[in-house]
């Protein structure tokens, strides 16, 4: 499959995330489009654990993990090594409690083709291009930098 023309060549991802067919079809969309997507995982301390080791570029962060694990907490923890955090989940008012160390969300169900979308443009921004729509669905917070963005529509 063709990378994605919005793709940010060499970026890293990381997937933490509790159902595994998800995480697999979303690693899968996000290769296909360019990325680099480090092991899947549904755990806190193994993701924080790969997260020091690999330094990824941007974390997709579901709010439910495996076990009693919280991807908020996760986002804590991620932010304080400064890797930004785009939750997912289907509780959008949680998601947006957690403004404060994620840099967005995306609620299930979403398309592949959105979230590659969503990844493109919170990279792109991260890095200061302004250039690209946001993408359905995707609500933005504040990213680093930036200070400050309003939540799109």
């Amino acid at each position: 499959m063709k990378a994605h023309p919005e793709a940010r060549r060499g970026k890293t991802l990381m997937i933490v995330e509790d159902e595994v067919l998800v995480a697999m079809t979303l690693r899968d969309e996000l290769e296909a489009a360019g990325y680099r997507v480090l092991d899947l995982t549904d755990r806190h301390n193994e993701a924080l654990e790969s997260a020091r080791e690999h330094r990824p570029d941007l974390a997709l962060v579901n709010i439910r993990l495996a076990g009693r694990d919280d991807g908020i907490a996760l986002a804590e923890s991620l932010k304080e090594l400064n890797i930004p955090v785009l939750l997912i989940s289907g509780q959008v008012s949680r998601a947006r409690s957690a403004q404060t160390v994620a840099i967005g969300s995306m609620p299930k169900p979403y398309s592949p083709e959105e979230m590659v979308k969503a990844v493109a443009y919170l990279l792109a921004r991260l890095e200061g291009d302004e250039t690209l729509a946001c993408p359905t669905g995707l609500e933005v917070f504040d990213l680093p930098g930036q200070g400050g963005v309003a939540p799109a529509a």
